[in-house]
């Protein structure tokens, strides 16, 4: 481990030969970096070997291989128990930090996860995207649980602020205090839960707006894509916080919105998919036979349906946009309307 260096990146890798360079220098380049670890997730292709070659002769690199894929929440708990630093950061393999993106971060004080600013930066442009970075005052603030939860959940026609891709550090101390890691049935929404955990458990999640991590807009990437059976397991996470002890009024009736949120979205989809493998007879005796999914069914086609109407050829995008080519995640307090 680097003298001085607090960190630990953890990069879950799955058939990312293309992009995991990238992420690993990126990280190496921080001086805060203590260790970087890299889980091969079941790759198929030269994810392990590329991962191996960007090491920088520090020592700090460290690359392991799953033979079979276990999902990203294993992959990050494997990295965890191999690692020593004080401080977990979680770098997605076709991502990168921008340089000094560690300094700003642990130079805030009072926090037991603490997250910055995304870029939202196209394939092609990231490269050079350093050079069109917006500089934004940190403006730090403390992300409470109702804000974190409202930012997870969707609403057509509504701007996500997408809390849930923040990218925060976490302190290895709150985490092994509170026993809390990432559940590995989820391979949908495991950030989200994990982070959910902590805020119940009074968590100081800390935000900064100024930018330091890049996020690469790709349109295979495997986060864009979850099966009908991961919406099931991530509301049943939420089931299981609401089954917890000692949890607020408040806290118990935030957490049971997101479950709706998403048992809502998990029945719709297997409807459709009853509908598509075994026809709409099928679908309908399905639906029939569980009278409680009808309303979400019934709302869920319809928006489907009429969300044409609905669409606006000027509505704004899901990141707010920036110069250059980037668009960022949180809006600045100086762009605050």
């Amino acid at each position: 481990m680097k003298p001085n260096a607090d960190v630990c990146v953890i990069i879950a890798a799955k058939n990312a030969g293309q992009t995991i360079g990238r992420a690993i220098t990126s990280a190496l380049r921080e001086p805060e970096t203590a260790e970087v670890v890299v889980v091969d997730d079941g790759s198929s292709d030269s994810t392990a070997s590329v991962s191996r070659q960007m090491d920088d002769g520090t020592g700090r690199l460290t690359v392991v291989s799953f033979d079979v894929n276990r999902g990203p929440a294993a992959a990050r708990n494997h990295a965890i128990l191999m690692s020593k630093s004080p401080v977990l950061a979680i770098l997605d393999s076709d991502d990168f930090f921008f340089p000094g993106r560690l300094h700003n971060l642990l130079s805030q004080s009072g926090w037991d996860f603490i997250a910055d600013n995304i870029a939202f930066v196209d394939e092609d442009k990231a490269s050079t995207a350093h050079l069109a970075l917006e500089a934004f005052p940190a403006a730090p603030r403390i992300l409470n649980l109702n804000e974190f939860i409202a930012g997870n959940i969707s609403k057509r026609g509504v701007r996500r602020r997408e809390i849930g891709f923040l990218k925060p550090l976490m302190r290895r101390e709150f985490l092994d205090k509170h026993r809390l890691r990432y559940q590995e049935s989820l391979r949908l929404g495991e950030d989200y839960d994990l982070y959910a955990r902590a805020l119940t458990k009074d968590a100081r999640y800390k935000i900064i707006h100024s930018c330091g991590y890049g996020a690469v807009v790709r349109s295979n990437s495997l986060s864009g894509s979850h099966r009908t059976v991961d919406l099931k397991r991530l509301y049943e996470a939420d089931r299981a916080i609401l089954a917890q002890t000692g949890l607020s009024p408040q806290v118990r009736a935030l957490i049971a919105r997101h479950e709706r949120h998403i048992r809502g979205r998990y029945e719709l989809r297997e409807f459709l998919d009853i509908k598509r493998q075994s026809g709409s007879k099928a679908a309908l005796a399905h639906a029939l036979g569980n009278p409680s999914a009808i309303p979400a069914i019934a709302a869920g086609i319809f928006a489907d349906k009429t969300d044409y109407f609905r669409r606006q050829p000027e509505a704004a995008p899901a990141a707010l946009g920036g110069s250059g080519g980037l668009r960022y995640l949180l809006q600045p307090p100086s762009r605050a309307v």
